[in-house]
């Protein structure tokens, strides 16, 4: 199992390239099981997810290479239509190949993933979209088993009780497309993701409209094309690096990124005195000197990511004053907490807010991940810590991003892996 060693205090400064969105990568190679074909994903992110949504393709009968950040996957053949157990336990997104097997043969069987560390994250709204659809799902020892004679559209209001579902949307669109009639979809996610997909898949001859609004309208088509496609940048991981950024009192660009779709990023950046330059698909980061601190409240896009609230966590740790971050969509994101206090930081978690008393500095201290975004945080925590900080079970961190220490080092940062 690897480890990352980082010796703190090192300012960064260079140009990062950003990656494909791994969370549209994934919905986008399950979306290939609708037709048979060959498709070519360009952009696609070389990290442990994307991988493990391979290995769920190739286990359903597809055909999978990737190479240099572009992956061709055939699908023409016999397909399956279980995704085991033993696969869909280490990745969650491994439920997108739902609305597809179902759309292109009428059946599917696919494994309960079960909690994570995160919280429960259930897959109700993913069930309900796929019933308004006229497809008969059952749970069965562990498996969503879905059939269906045909899928009939349908208006369907898919909002849950934290908000809107961006795989439920997703899995709810794929089903949709070559349906009986017209389905709508309101309290859809409108996160750029979801755009994607969408694109994706009107590209492929889908009748899409709406996407990037609470309401999407698909009219189902008789027949799809295989097709080539460019997935969009990870605004996620771009955001990170932009807190990387920040936190050393940095000067970064970070390269092939889509600014709008990190407003809330960026605007929250500025707040805590950073300056920005959005030039194109560019954006620059400078640090100015010591952090101020700020408020955070997580909520659905357009509004400011869950998926940074730790990243940001351990920038106000060293802020000038008190910061309070509310969590409202996951039940159980604050496994960071405990670890980041072990490098100094001033936490206290009520309910779902976290109270943040910024410090002068923190101190380098071994420290272990809990999830991705958690893992995330560490990191950055661990290049403004004095002296010697080692983040343990990287796994995580290697789900969702590619080469993280190689990036950060070509930045100026002393970061290295190692087996422990």
């Amino acid at each position: 199992m690897d480890k990352l060693v980082i010796y703190g205090g090192k300012r960064l400064k260079g140009i990062v390239e950003i990656n494909g969105a791994k969370n549209a990568a994934l919905p986008i190679m399950a979306g290939t099981l609708l037709v048979e074909g060959e498709f070519i994903i360009h952009n696609i992110p070389l990290v442990r997810d994307v991988f493990t949504m391979s290995e769920v393709l190739e286990t359903l009968g597809a055909k999978v290479k990737i190479e240099d950040h572009t992956a061709i996957i055939d699908t023409r053949g016999a397909v399956g239509y279980e995704a085991p157990y033993e696969l869909v336990k280490k990745m969650r997104a491994s439920y997108y190949v739902l609305g597809p097997l179902v759309s292109r043969l009428g059946r599917a069987r696919v494994s309960l993933p079960g909690g994570c560390a995160i919280g429960a994250r259930p897959v109700d709204l993913h069930i309900k979209g796929l019933r308004e659809l006229s497809v008969k799902v059952n749970l069965i020892h562990g498996y969503i088993e879905a059939e269906a004679e045909r899928v009939i559209g349908n208006e369907i209001f898919l909002e849950g009780v934290k908000g809107p579902s961006v795989g439920a949307t997703i899995n709810t669109m794929m089903a949709a497309v070559r349906c009986s009639g017209k389905t709508i979809i309101d309290g859809a996610a409108m996160e750029p993701e979801v755009v994607d997909v969408a694109n994706f898949l009107r590209t492929m001859g889908a009748e899409i409209n709406g996407a990037g609004t609470r309401r999407i309208e698909i009219t189902g088509v008789k027949k799809l094309n295989p097709v080539e496609y460019t997935i969009i940048p990870d605004r996620i991981e771009a955001g990170t690096y932009a807190v990387s950024g920040v936190i050393t009192n940095g000067d970064i660009v970070l390269r092939n990124v889509i600014p709008e779709h990190l407003d809330a990023v960026l605007k929250k950046l500025e707040e805590t005195g950073a300056v920005i330059e959005r030039r194109g698909r560019e954006i620059r980061v400078k640090g100015q000197g010591r952090i101020r601190s700020t408020d955070i409240r997580v909520s659905p896009y357009p509004g400011f990511p869950t998926d940074m609230q730790a990243q940001f966590m351990a920038l106000l740790c060293i802020a000038d004053g008190v910061s309070v971050i509310t969590e409202t969509i996951f039940e159980n994101r604050f496994m960071h907490v405990p670890e980041l206090m072990r490098m100094g930081a001033d936490l206290t978690i009520d309910g779902q807010n976290v109270v943040v008393r910024g410090k002068p500095s923190l101190s380098g201290a071994p420290v272990m991940a809990s999830d991705l975004r958690a893992s995330a945080a560490l990191v950055i925590a661990g290049l403004v810590a004095t002296g010697k900080t080692e983040v343990s079970r990287v796994y995580h961190i290697d789900r969702g991003y590619e080469k993280v220490e190689e990036k950060l080092k070509r930045l100026g940062a002393e970061i290295w892996r190692v087996r422990e």
